[in-house]
């Protein structure tokens, strides 16, 4: 975090325009539309499938980026076409509102692995550390300002793109799987905690329990009612693998699965991904994270499930990694979080 207090537009040169990439294998660079969901789909499914088989962008999460209001795409995207039309390369820059104690813009998208290693991610990458100055130069705030970027540690390319373009390597967060024809150990909640299956009516309590659980967690803000929705309204957002935990009235902790059946080919084997698992600031310490788990590795064993998988910060304060290894996870990959810090 930085010490200096000044607005972070004080702070963040930015440029004025910025430059359209050039280079001899793309044929044209243009802002992206609604129209090139299915062709910027495409290109992430090539290269998910190469860099990171166990997950892959759904085409309904790009499709949300679009809706988002905080997403200009005439200035916040890029996509590259070669000669036949194809999209070749796609950058989006994000800047997520709700910024409570850090301002982030984030980095997304890639270049088709057919044409990597000529060049064209340098380019990309440029214009969009060029967006991301442009937005934290827009801010007033005195918080920190970030810019993001993640590579997954099977594309050793994307690390040393963002080496070169002046970025650091700030975090690890850990891939665990847990198989599900292990037994699953009985947890007994604190006296007054129950764990009921999720449900549409309690989106708006959760939300608010999600946001208070992970205030102490590295970079993560509070969530927009835009992207809440755009989440647990998703495809492939499964209420039958999520729980709340509930105290009386009050929501105070709850595990949010997913389950994505169109990459369960290429991660040989079926199962859900756990993308929340949270306890509210007053509640931890009784056994409830670890019952909200049991919960939802027992309901994944009944659907018939494989496996359940999540992701986790190595170095998390709250001591998530053990709690996960103590509940018959282990760690199978990792993925490096690279930041430019102001």
């Amino acid at each position: 975090m930085t010490d200096d207090l000044r607005p972070l537009n004080e702070r963040v040169t930015a440029p004025f325009t910025l430059s359209v990439p050039v280079h001899p294998e793309v044929a044209v660079w243009r802002a992206a539309s609604e129209a090139d969901i299915d062709g910027i789909w495409q290109l992430r499914e090539a290269m998910g499938r190469l860099d990171h088989p166990n997950y892959l962008t759904t085409r309904g999460a790009i499709a949300a980026d679009f809706g988002y209001s905080h997403v200009d795409a005439a200035l916040d995207s890029l996509v590259g076409l070669d000669d036949a039309g194809r999209i070749v390369a796609n950058g989006m820059v994000l800047f997520p509102p709700r910024q409570e104690t850090l301002v982030r813009s984030i980095l997304i998208g890639g270049v088709h692995p057919e044409l990597r290693g000529r060049g064209i991610g340098r380019e990309l990458l440029a214009w969009q550390l060029g967006r991301a100055r442009q937005q934290l130069a827009t801010s007033t705030k005195t918080l920190p300002g970030w810019i993001f970027a993640y590579a997954d540690e099977r594309a050793p390319q994307s690390a040393k793109l963002f080496e070169r373009g002046g970025l650091n390597l700030t975090r690890y967060f850990l891939s665990l799987e847990r198989p599900l024809d292990e037994p699953v150990p009985p947890v007994t909640p604190a006296d007054g905690i129950r764990i009921a299956q999720y449900t549409p009516a309690d989106s708006a309590q959760v939300h608010v329990a999600r946001d208070d659980a992970f205030m102490d967690h590295w970079a993560s803000q509070p969530m927009s009612d835009e992207n809440w929705a755009a989440f647990v309204n998703g495809r492939w957002f499964r209420p039958d693998v999520s729980f709340v935990a509930w105290a009386g009235d009050e929501v105070v902790g709850f595990v949010l699965s997913t389950a994505n059946e169109n990459v369960w080919t290429t991660q040989g084997f079926t199962g859900s991904y756990i993308d929340l698992v949270g306890v509210t600031s007053g509640w931890r310490g009784r056994h409830i994270a670890q019952s909200l788990l049991a919960a939802q590795l027992e309901a994944g064993r009944a659907l018939g499930h494989d496996r359940a998988t999540l992701a986790v910060d190595s170095d998390s304060p709250t001591g998530a990694l053990g709690l996960y290894t103590g509940m018959g996870f282990h760690a199978v990959h990792k993925k490096m979080a690279y930041t430019l810090q102001f």
